[in-house]
């Protein structure tokens, strides 16, 4: 089971709840994982994901503490017991 971790600022968009459990089976990308998530919360999905499912530029997801981005994006491979953190950039000045 794959956990997917939401910050405050994005749990309105899942119910209010903080962590999603989604079961993806073994060989799952984080694109598989963000799937899941859309079929069980799209308006969550659209605050992670563009209309090509690129990961938006403002969204900061981590597997396992590492940023997705350097493990190369949503194709990286998910582990069956792995923790997906999203985190949308804060601006302020």
């Amino acid at each position: 089971m794959t956990t997917v971790v939401l910050p405050g600022s994005l749990r309105q968009y899942s119910d209010g709840a903080s962590t999603l459990d989604v079961d993806v089976g073994s060989g799952a990308t984080l694109g598989d994982v963000l799937d899941a998530v859309e079929l069980r919360c799209p308006r969550l999905a659209l605050r992670i994901r563009d209309e090509q499912g690129a990961l938006r530029r403002y969204v900061n997801v981590y597997l396992d503490r590492v940023d997705v981005r350097e493990l190369g994006g949503i194709s990286v491979p998910v582990g069956s017991s792995a923790e997906v953190l999203v985190l949308p950039s804060v601006a302020g000045g």
